[in-house]
């Protein structure tokens, strides 16, 4: 997979994630679908380096979409403790 679908991943991973984090993000829309385009990076990155399972060339593989959707989750979660709640 080439920078393109890596970032394409990574909305659409951000966007999933916001879905099953649902709730205000401090940092709003943008934010979080850049968070959700690191996070596609740092769950390929960990699946690849740490579980030894490979990321597939293909956009379509499921394993590349856990990966994604959990990086950006874990992303999410971090800047969510990190950055504080923004309800208050």
């Amino acid at each position: 997979m080439g920078i393109i679908s890596w970032i394409i991943l990574g909305l659409l991973a951000g966007a999933i994630a916001k879905l099953l984090l649902p709730g205000r993000d401090p940092g709003g829309f943008i934010v979080t679908t850049l968070i959700g385009v690191a996070g596609a990076f740092l769950g390929g990155w960990i699946s690849a380096r740490w579980l030894h399972h490979p990321i597939s060339r293909q956009l379509f593989d499921g394993a590349t979409w856990v990966a994604a959707i959990g990086g950006s989750l874990v992303l999410l979660i971090a800047y969510r403790i990190f950055s504080g709640n923004s309800r208050d």
